[in-house]
């Protein structure tokens, strides 16, 4: 019984860091490209997931998916995209 239970932790822990390794996956340069200009802001949650933080000021909206090492920058002006830039992207 105590072996089922470490089984089904084991098991459980394995889907978590699953399900946390593919949200990073998400920054990548083909979902990069697939942002554009105008694009709502919740068009591009729906591609990238939501942002790992946001700075905000009035109608303006300044967006990071990912890490110091691979990111993905995103503007909005009233939750559209006005300028995109990416670091550490790999075609």
């Amino acid at each position: 019984m105590k072996y089922m239970a470490n089984s089904i932790k084991a098991l459980s822990l394995a889907a978590i860091t699953s399900l946390l390794l593919t949200g990073c996956n998400k920054v990548t340069q083909e979902n990069f490209e697939k942002i554009e200009v105008a694009m709502a802001y919740s068009d591009v949650t729906t591609i990238l997931g939501e942002p790992d933080n946001c700075e905000s000021l009035s109608l303006f909206k300044n967006c990071f998916w990912g890490d110091n090492k691979k990111q993905i920058s995103i503007k909005f002006v009233d939750d559209k995209v006005t300028l995109k830039t990416s670091k550490g992207l790999t075609p």
